[in-house]
């Protein structure tokens, strides 16, 4: 039954390959479940209104929702949870409608994130968001991915305690070399190493065990007391958007922004993972409208239980290195979502230390850093743009702002080039809105 409905055999891979494939995925991405209660209950050492423990639930629940509609609807092996930076900006405007006076600024927020994800929907269900993924060409579509492995590479050795700001040269090596944030990364990436080039299975797992006995021993990490505990919830935010508030004109500005930050994110993640994966096909990704839809799904089902916005997560692209190729995978990291809940604690003794999933992630960029061999560099009008994608994203730190200025600059060349007619006119569409993007709201 599952081989039918997953389709297992045709795309060559077993049950057992798709639940490690969930398993992995889950341990590079259970941060989430403890970084997002932490960042939206409080700003700046203060309440934000938003209970810890309701967050932790809203996160857990969302994110099982949105992954097991990717799933079974678009059977693709991509999880999804509330967004990394999509979190902050919403605790800024929680700040912002504050000062503007509002009894309950995190309800006029999740409003906000409420009527930005209907949009998102609405643009999915009309096949407008599959067509801007159409209409990127596949040295494009490469690009991001390579950009997109840059940037969690740089994250990886960043959480592993090897790569620290530098304010001459932005980033650098650590004078803390022997330290046992880095002695602990160290372990987790020699042991990925070893058993990747022997083509073990489980590669990336073993490592983050590895990682963590050795964060164990050193004393960086305490098993917790107690392994079970559900979370106990003072204040709910269930369904408790305020709506009326969110659809004044002083709120269109941040629906914008969610809108334009999600819609760029997603496609970046989708693209940049299915291209792992090898899933596109003649420069189409197939069931695209249904993947779209998961993750707008994924952020009004967000905003009704209390969180930000859901999106696709790269972190995804760990589980398809270790082999998941089918919705079954998601399943697997959907149902680990809603198991976290009882072990909490457990969870947060891995996820929290960050020199532990460090080696996966950076592996996970080395991966997919490898599709830089299937950009068309010989043609100035697609290589151009394709590094502005891969350098931005890593040094933006953002994928969506990687993205938009080789986005920019790609119709801009092809136009003045005098090859315009080689695109169609979504692109310069799509061009002239983050131009307008960029200068009227970021500016």
């Amino acid at each position: 039954m599952w081989d039918r409905f997953f389709r297992l055999s045709e795309n060559q891979t077993t049950v057992s390959r798709e639940l490690l494939a969930g398993l992995v995925t889950f341990l590079t991405m259970s941060y989430i479940l403890f970084v997002n209660p932490a960042i939206l209950s409080r700003f700046d050492g203060q309440p934000t209104g938003l209970d810890h423990d309701a967050v932790l639930l809203a996160t857990c629940v969302a994110s099982a929702v949105a992954t097991l509609i990717m799933g079974l609807y678009a059977r693709y092996p991509i999880a999804l949870a509330p967004g990394m930076g999509h979190n902050v900006f919403f605790v800024s405007v929680i700040v912002t409608l504050g000062a503007m006076g509002l009894p309950t600024p995190w309800r006029v927020a999740l409003g906000i994130v409420f009527i930005a994800g209907m949009l998102f929907l609405l643009l999915s269900l009309l096949g407008v968001r599959e067509a801007i993924i159409r209409a990127i060409s596949p040295s494009m579509k490469n690009s991001i991915a390579v950009g997109i492995g840059l940037f969690i590479a740089l994250i990886g050795l960043r959480h592993g305690g090897l790569v620290v700001g530098r304010p001459g040269t932005l980033v650098g090596l650590t004078s803390k070399i022997t330290s046992p944030e880095v002695a602990v990364f160290c372990v987790g990436f020699l042991v990925t190493g070893v058993l990747y080039v022997r083509r073990m299975t489980g590669a990336l797992l073993w490592g983050i065990l590895a990682g963590a006995a050795a964060a164990v021993g050193m004393g960086k990490v305490t098993w917790p007391e107690t392994f079970f505990g559900l979370p106990r919830i003072e204040q709910t935010a269930i369904l408790q958007m305020d709506l009326a508030s969110a659809v004044t004109a002083s709120c269109l500005p941040f629906i914008v922004i969610f809108l334009f930050m999600d819609l760029f994110d997603t496609i970046g993640t989708l693209i940049g993972v299915a291209e792992q994966a090898g899933f596109i096909k003649d420069n189409e990704l197939p069931r695209a409208k249904q993947a779209l839809t998961a993750d707008a799904v994924g952020t009004v089902v967000g905003a009704c239980l209390g969180t930000s916005t859901v999106t696709s997560y790269i972190e995804s692209a760990a589980g398809v290195e270790q082999g998941g190729r089918t919705g079954l995978t998601s399943v697997t990291t959907a149902l680990l979502f809603l198991l976290a809940l009882p072990f909490a604690s457990v969870i947060r003794t891995i996820g929290q230390y960050d020199p532990i999933t460090a080696p996966a992630l950076v592996f996970v960029g080395i991966m997919m850093i490898r599709n830089v061999r299937k950009i068309d560099w010989d043609d100035s009008s697609e290589a151009i743009p394709a590094v502005l994608v891969i350098g931005g994203i890593p040094f933006f730190h953002s994928i969506a702002d990687g993205m938009a200025l080789g986005l920019v600059a790609y119709p801009i060349l092809k136009l003045l080039g005098g090859r315009g007619r080689e695109i169609g006119w979504l692109m310069y569409l799509l061009a002239a809105v983050l131009v307008a993007y960029f200068v009227l709201v970021r500016a």
